[in-house]
């Protein structure tokens, strides 16, 4: 399996500061203080955090659905992150998963306990497992 590289450079104090991220090919853009403690512009980590989480939660479910002999039409995931204070500094304390998918032909019993074992089963929430994970999955199914 190919190694994946994400990059990043701090230049200066915390909050004067001001940073760069890159991921890979795919995206290099500004993080700051401000965009990650206050509403500034450009990226940051928990938000990264986010989109890699729902981006491969999407997939898992996609091919969880697909193994179970139910392919997705489409799986939709916004992952949201919640960075708070802790003693002696910051941590994330909770992730939250919330997934629609439009699979046709499955009963929805089936299709939460797929998207359960896909909260736990996906790579990034393996990775994550020290923080909390909850997940509220809909089946959406379309004509």
């Amino acid at each position: 399996m190919p190694k994946r590289i994400g990059s990043a450079e701090w230049q200066g104090t915390l909050k004067e500061g001001k940073g760069n991220v890159k991921m890979g090919n795919a995206y290099e853009g500004p993080y700051s203080f401000s965009s990650r403690f206050e509403d500034g512009s450009g990226t940051n980590p928990e938000e990264m955090v986010a989109a890699a989480h729902a981006a491969c939660f999407s997939m898992a479910l996609s091919a969880g659905l697909e193994k179970a002999g139910h392919p997705s039409k489409s799986v939709n995931t916004k992952a949201t992150v919640h960075l708070e204070k802790v003693d002696g500094g910051f941590a994330i304390t909770k992730i939250e998963l919330d997934a629609e998918a439009d699979v046709p032909g499955i009963e929805d019993g089936a299709f939460q306990e797929i998207a359960t074992a896909t909260k736990s089963g996906c790579p990034i929430s393996k990775a994550l497992s020290a923080v909390d994970i909850t997940l509220d999955a809909k089946l959406m199914v379309t004509a």
